[in-house]
């Protein structure tokens, strides 16, 4: 379990003095020094940084933000390498100009020392890797930021896939995240650009998914329910998962010997069909999304293995992604408007499916979607490009204060990455066309008898309850009403404004009668020669006349202003 604390004081920060100083470091390299100035870290921290040299910060400025930020995470290690890739799934909570660049991010260090991994194995299983499994190989067939992969084979003769955490990553990742969460705490106070993308709220979500990855029960879960989706599919499959073998730092499954899906050379040489793998491969991921709305969540090259007779096989479950059927109606009426250029009714679902404070104007909104599509979608299905049709998209909600939801999000990247996937076996493959079935069925789903009956018990059973409820409710605001409890407040704009303005007469009226009583004043005062006397004329008099002069220009420039005489 991670734990996190605010680091608030001078104390709690010298508790991670040398990497503060680290991270600060980098951010300096790549060209972020005025940072330290903004946050106005020194009041917590001596910097003592070494300046970057004249060439560096030339090469540098070269560089656009987005691709300065990606190098500096993948410097600062495993913990700002995943928090670059979560974040690259985030389209709410970050730009849209840093999304492509952060999935860029690289997830490959140097294996850890073998002696680290029997003293984990024999934490985790209660015995060495020698004593439980025939063979143990401890050369890591992979090596990432969290764990490492070995290969190791059972009694039984199994081969199986060893998932091991790296020693002392979780309290690397707790310090790492206390001073993520002190440096945003800083962002919001100091930086009004960064608070509007609530860092201190990016830290928070980020910690609760690292939680979830550093914990690998979690992956076996997603595995086995994954597994239980295509049981009766034998085009897909899926590892199993050894659970008397498998804790919260070690995951044991089957091994799986197949070829990557982008090694094209050797699925030819194995007489495999690059076609058929295409169409099982698309088929198998729309099925996650549409029929079942729970999804692998990174279906890079990596992940996807071809086994014998074309078979599909899905590796590596830390990232899923779920969508309710609600959400998965709405994409397909999105897609549905969009395929059929239906620019009003585009515009309408986007409004539904986005997150906005503010709604925007439709008729600008309304433009706005038309020449979107006009720019994608006057063209075959077939030479529509679904990558740049989802930045476009983003940037368009962006341009009017509307944020796509996670889920939907990450929906919209998987079947990108499918797309990218299947050109490369099969330049011909239409996604569009790949999906049009599914995205029938789940119109025909919604006049399904069954699907009918279900909707109308769901409506019957929350009419009886709002009727049984009622009744309480009435009575409850009786008693406010009698008890004198009950407020109710009424805002009117045009009456708001209709008392503002009426508010600057009664105050222009009354500055006005002040200034005339002063000019008044003053010429009495002078008529009475009241002393003392100036040249013989009343010094009073000529202060308040002049006092009242300024008044009066005051507001006959103001009015002027106003553009009102």
């Amino acid at each position: 379990m991670l734990s996190i604390r605010k680091i608030g004081v001078i104390g709690r920060t010298y508790r991670h003095l040398t990497r503060y100083r680290q991270i600060l470091a980098v951010f300096f390299r790549y060209g972020f020094g005025d940072l330290v100035d903004l946050l106005k870290i020194d009041q917590y921290i001596e910097i003592g940084l070494q300046m970057i040299s004249r060439n560096r910060r030339e090469r540098l400025e070269r560089l656009s933000r987005a691709e300065r930020v990606r190098m500096a995470l993948e410097e600062l290690g495993p913990t700002y390498v995943k928090l670059g890739q979560v974040l690259s799934t985030r389209p709410d909570l970050i730009p849209v100009d840093f999304l492509t660049e952060l999935a860029k991010l690289q997830d490959e260090v140097p294996p850890f020392d073998t002696g680290e991994v029997d003293r984990i194995v024999t934490a985790e299983l209660g015995a060495p890797p020698d004593t439980i499994f025939t063979a143990f190989d401890r050369t890591p067939v992979a090596s990432a930021s969290i764990g490492q992969v070995h290969s190791a084979i059972l009694a039984d003769g199994e081969q199986v896939a060893v998932k091991i955490q790296r020693p002392g990553i979780q309290k690397i990742i707790e310090v790492d995240l206390e001073i993520m969460l002190h440096m945003a705490t800083l962002m919001e106070r100091h930086v009004e650009e960064m608070a509007f993308f609530r860092p201190v709220k990016i830290v928070e979500e980020f910690a609760k998914v690292l939680e979830r990855e550093i914990d690998y029960t979690f992956e076996a879960v997603n595995m086995e329910r994954m597994a239980g989706q295509f049981l009766a599919d034998p085009t897909v499959y899926i590892p199993k998962v050894y659970r008397d073998l498998t804790t919260a730092r070690v995951l044991t499954a089957e091994f799986i010997d197949g070829i990557k899906i982008s090694e094209l050379d050797k699925l030819e040489a194995a007489g495999l069909d690059r076609r058929r793998i295409t169409q099982r491969g698309s088929q198998i991921l729309l099925r996650q999304i549409f029929d079942f709305g729970f999804f692998h969540g990174d279906p890079h090259p990596g992940n996807l293995f071809v086994l014998p007779e074309d078979v599909i096989c899905l590796l590596d479950f830390g990232m899923v992604g779920t969508v309710d059927r609600q959400t998965r109606e709405d994409f397909v009426d999105l897609v549905d408007a969009v395929v059929h250029r239906q620019e009003t009714r585009t515009a309408q679902i986007l409004l539904k499916i986005t997150l906005w404070e503010e709604r925007p104007r439709m008729r600008d909104f309304e433009r706005a979607v038309a020449e979107f599509m006009g720019r994608h979608l006057y063209r075959p299905l077939k030479e529509i490009q679904v990558g740049l049709l989802l930045q476009h998209l983003l940037e368009l909600a962006a341009s009017h204060q509307l944020v796509i939801p996670p889920d939907i999000f990450l929906m919209m990247k998987t079947l990108t990455a499918v797309e990218g996937v299947a050109l490369s076996l099969d330049p011909e493959f239409d996604i569009f066309a790949a999906a049009a079935p599914f995205i029938k069925r789940v119109k025909m789903e919604r006049y399904h008898p069954r699907r009918l009956t279900d909707d109308v018990v769901r409506l019957g059973a929350d009419f009886i309850g709002f009727m049984q409820q009622f009744p309480n409710e009435l009575l409850d605001i009786t008693r406010q009403i009698r008890q004198r409890k009950l407020t109710v407040n009424v805002e009117l704009e045009s009456l708001r404004t209709m008392l503002e303005t009426h508010d600057q007469i009664s105050n222009r009226v009354s500055f006005a009668i002040i200034i005339a009583g002063l000019i008044i004043g003053s010429s009495i005062i002078v008529v009475s020669g009241v002393p003392p006397l100036f040249y013989g004329i009343s010094l009073i008099g000529i202060i308040i006349f002049i006092t009242g002069a300024v008044m009066g220009l005051w507001l006959l420039v103001a009015i002027i202003k106003k553009g009102r005489l």
